[in-house]
């Protein structure tokens, strides 16, 4: 999944996709790349991020769904907006990902499931604005998941068909850099839940705090944490730099199911 931020203030990006024909050809590009999925968004998440309101944020991102659709990847809507949803739904996007969980917007389950898409539900504390003052868990593995499971259910009862959800532990979201690495090392916990499980690491915070590495130079430690995540159970990556994260994950993918076809062969391929 390639992250086409058309914001002023993304935490990685801001600004260098605000521009429509920027962000199209930006798309375009991490297709060639060879992402499967685009998720377009017109709304930082970032900590501390400003709602944007939702004129803004469908002039923002319809231009940029309308010219992607039928590119040759499937278009993701990154939104908690019910309005900017059902436009994008209509332009061609096949995924809603929301990262309140369908907390936000009370008319954006209904929508989804009216639809027929994808949605993914993601887990964060609190919103954006004050996500990351000072988050607390008992138990972060198992708060997060109890979260999801209670969203999932949610959301079926609402219409969605339970294999139409995708499930987000919020790397980031309202969590320490233990609280992430917790999530990591017990991802396997998420994964039980079911559903394909999406992860979205690239570039945060966390890994600048571990490496000393500014938000342009996280690419190794992205790519560690995402064959981290592989082998914990995820499926979807959510990520900026495409190629050298498919590239991996295709080696780690390769040996993973060698390991398994030696294991259940008892011979060596």
């Amino acid at each position: 999944m390639g992250i086409v931020n058309v914001t002023p203030d993304s935490f990685s990006d801001g600004g260098l996709f605000l521009d429509p024909a920027r962000a199209i050809e930006h798309g375009k590009h991490l297709i060639e790349e060879g992402a499967a999925i685009v998720d377009v968004g017109g709304e930082s998440t970032r900590p501390g991020a400003e709602p944007v309101p939702e004129a803004e944020e469908l002039r923002r991102v319809m231009p940029v769904v309308e010219a992607l659709a039928g590119a040759g990847a499937e278009i993701s809507i990154d939104t908690t907006k019910a309005e900017v949803a059902r436009r994008a739904l209509e332009a061609g996007a096949t995924i809603v990902n929301d990262v309140s969980a369908l907390r936000f917007d009370p008319g954006l389950a209904a929508l989804t499931a009216e639809a027929g898409a994808t949605c993914v539900l993601m887990h964060m504390l609190g919103e954006p604005r004050t996500m990351q003052a000072d988050p607390r868990y008992d138990d972060v593995v198992a708060d997060v998941k109890a979260f999801l499971e209670e969203r999932l259910a949610f959301a079926v009862a609402r219409g969605i068909p339970e294999e139409r959800v995708w499930l987000d532990p919020g790397i980031g979201f309202g969590k320490t850099v233990d609280h992430n690495l917790e999530l990591i090392d017990r991802l396997d916990e998420i994964v039980a839940i079911g559903r394909p499980v999406v992860f979205g690491a690239s570039r945060k915070t966390f890994l600048g705090k571990i490496t000393g590495r500014q938000v342009d130079e996280r690419l190794a430690g992205t790519i560690a944490v995402n064959i981290i995540a592989y082998r914990r159970g995820a499926r979807v990556f959510r990520v900026h730099d495409v190629a050298e994260t498919a590239d991996a994950l295709k080696v780690t993918a390769a040996t993973v199911r060698r390991a398994w076809t030696t294991s259940h062969s008892g011979t060596a391929g």
